[in-house]
């Protein structure tokens, strides 16, 4: 993936940067993999806001992934790659040999024409998706499962990769993108390769009415706000905060408080923390 620049012909394209699209190879979805999902704008089943900033946006469609790759032992083709709008990787469409077509998200290099298959016994190629402890140590992963059969939950966004570091017992020890190692167990399946669209993180909006395509609404700062919206607001003019440290408009410490769950479950197979 490349990204385009534009030159200063508004204030709109003095920053503004966006994808070339050269890896994509077909506009239109598969229309069996396709789904309507429904748009909350941040709001409950009572109509009431509950995440603020949501609304608006580009109408889309939810194309199908298949987190799971539980197609054993039956080779597949890459059809085509294509565009998401519900989420920062590119997908890529299979077709398998028993007629059955299904997307997956599309790993760095892995060209159309491609084949891939899924299995215990299988060699170790980019795009095919194994048990973790069948993998050797080094190898870049991405779409890692948490749980064995519930499908990948982990290491999915653009560019993104996890790589084994051990094994030991019926665990294996993961680096993650974010720096954390942690344990999983060995049955659980991961994908070989790093995430594709690696670029993705360069890319700047540019201007306000992009952020409104994305359907993400403006953002106002507490410190400009009255006191009874927040408890930042107030004052005369420009002014400090008033408090000692940020917080959120529910008075709750914000800016670098730790939300994690100190007794959380998952607490024991996190070797080394993220930074």
């Amino acid at each position: 993936m490349a990204i385009r620049l534009y030159k200063s012909y508004t204030p709109g394209t003095r920053n503004r940067t966006v994808s070339t699209f050269d890896e994509i190879t077909k506009q239109k979805p598969e229309k069996s993999l396709t789904k309507k999902k429904h748009s909350a704008k941040g709001r409950n089943n009572r109509g009431v806001i509950t995440c603020r900033h949501k609304g608006g946006g580009h109408k889309k469609k939810y194309r199908i992934i298949d987190f799971k790759r539980d197609k054993y032992d039956i080779k597949g083709k890459v059809a085509s790659i294509e565009y998401d709008p519900y989420r920062n990787a590119r997908i890529a469409l299979i077709n398998y040999e028993d007629g059955e077509k299904r997307y997956i998200l599309h790993p760095k290099s892995l060209l159309v024409g491609k084949k891939i298959i899924s299995g215990t016994k299988i060699p170790i190629e980019v795009g095919n998706a194994l048990p973790l402890d069948k993998i050797p140590l080094g190898t870049a992963v991405h779409n890692v499962e948490l749980k064995e059969k519930k499908g990948g939950q982990i290491v999915r966004a653009a560019g993104t990769y996890a790589q084994i570091v051990a094994k030991e017992g019926n665990l294996v020890t993961l680096k993650l993108p974010s720096s954390e190692v942690r344990t999983i167990h060995k049955n659980c399946y991961a994908t070989i390769g790093q995430v594709g669209n690696i670029e993705s993180n360069n890319i700047t909006i540019g201007k306000a009415g992009r952020k409104r395509w994305l359907g993400k609404r403006p953002q106002v700062r507490g410190v400009v706000m009255n006191p009874i919206d927040h408890p930042h607001g107030g004052g005369e003019g420009r002014s400090p905060i008033g408090k000692p440290r940020p917080v959120t408009p529910w008075g709750k410490p914000a800016l670098g408080q730790k939300t994690r769950k100190k007794n959380k479950y998952s607490n024991r197979y996190i070797l080394r923390r993220r930074k």
